[in-house]
């Protein structure tokens, strides 16, 4: 078990083990966690993170921190990606980053207001032309035949799950 953690996770030299989270998840080894994983309350939230400490590391392979998805969450939070970038580079642990965000939600939102914007963050579905299409092909090339694949989160895990050699 040691053994695989070790793997899972990149350690980073000792020169920068004082800027970085010791645990920064290597994705070029394995996807980040789900983006239905919730952290007070908001989902994408732990993947966000998972990217953004990857990234950090110099290990995200190719996962992108503050993509179009994880605008989303800044767009609701109004949190600036940038400031909150310096704060994972600080080694904050989850429940610190989940402060900081809750410190910093801008306008503030209730339990409920959060609540709701996951639900419908979940099931949030393409709809430009320009954004279906690219849904459509990645969805194409790695599941034609699933017909459940209709949301961005249920892309997101396919696309996780066959990049890193699972079968469709």
């Amino acid at each position: 078990m040691a053994n695989s953690l070790q793997s899972a996770y990149q350690q980073p030299s000792p020169a920068s083990a004082g800027a970085l989270n010791l645990s920064a998840p290597n994705l070029t080894r394995h996807p980040p966690r789900s983006p239905r994983t919730r952290l007070g309350g908001f989902v994408h939230f732990p993947r966000l993170i998972d990217k953004a400490r990857a990234v950090a590391a110099g290990v995200g392979g190719d996962f992108h921190y503050n993509c179009p998805i994880d605008q989303r969450f800044f767009t609701f939070t109004g949190i600036d990606p940038e400031k909150f970038m310096e704060q994972v580079k600080a080694g904050k642990t989850d429940s610190e980053l989940l402060a900081y965000a809750m410190q910093n939600l801008q306008p503030k939102r209730h339990a409920s207001e959060i609540e709701s914007w996951s639900q419908w963050f979940e099931r949030l579905t393409p709809t430009p032309p320009d954004t279906r299409a690219f849904f459509n092909d990645v969805h194409r090339k790695n599941a034609p035949q699933r017909d459940d694949i209709a949301t961005w989160f249920d892309w997101l895990e396919l696309d996780d799950y066959v990049t890193f050699g699972g079968k469709p």
